[in-house]
């Protein structure tokens, strides 16, 4: 029997429930971390993943529902990990410090995700996609406001709103000038430095 016989006869392995939801956000993922920041389209999306456009609307209703699916995995993921340093034995300083070098250390990991993050990637789509991204920022904020709240009530230091505010900035920042450079000035650079003397 030649290759060409078998793959014939061979069926076409379907994927498993979930895993072509999966593997069209790892694609859109992949995508954004490639060359310059352009649109996404589901036409290039269907062609890196060799199905029809018809097949990935069977999975999401929109592209903007794709693009919040991959808004799911960061709010899970980056609350995930501060609600772990929260619950540390470490201080409220090292905490702050921990959580802010956490942000920069995913957003290196996750380069397509640095482009959702800075609304880069969003612009051309629906607003409501810019309003979830804002309201991971807020929370992320909060978040470190009432960290950093908690050690000014335990050693009488700092202003927690500012400070939070401040440290936030660094991290946006930071995601900026990944993304803009291609990838290529990392956010976690010289980042202990600045930490030590933002906190």
């Amino acid at each position: 029997m030649t290759e060409a016989q078998d793959s014939a006869e061979t069926p076409r392995k379907r994927p498993k429930p979930g895993e072509r939801r999966l593997q069209i956000l790892q694609a859109i993922a992949s995508m954004l971390e490639e060359g310059e920041a352009e649109r996404v389209t589901t036409a290039a999306l269907a062609a890196r993943l060799q199905v029809s456009e018809a097949a990935l609307y069977r999975h999401f209703a929109s592209k903007a529902q794709m693009y919040e699916g991959l808004l799911e995995f960061i709010e899970q993921t980056i609350f995930g990990l501060i609600n772990q340093i929260d619950s540390s034995a470490q201080t409220p300083t090292e905490k702050a410090r921990a959580t802010v070098t956490m942000l920069l250390g995913f957003a290196e990991k996750n380069p397509g995700m640095t482009r959702l993050l800075i609304g880069e990637a969003i612009v051309f789509e629906h607003a409501r996609l810019q309003q979830r991204v804002n309201q991971i920022i807020d929370r992320i904020e909060a978040s470190l406001r009432q960290t950093l709240k908690l050690g000014a009530i335990e050693d009488g230091a700092g202003e927690p709103a500012s400070q939070a505010s401040l440290a936030l900035c660094f991290v946006m920042g930071r995601w900026l000038r990944f993304a803009k450079t291609g990838f290529r000035q990392r956010p976690t650079e010289h980042a202990a430095e600045v930490l030590s003397r933002l906190f």
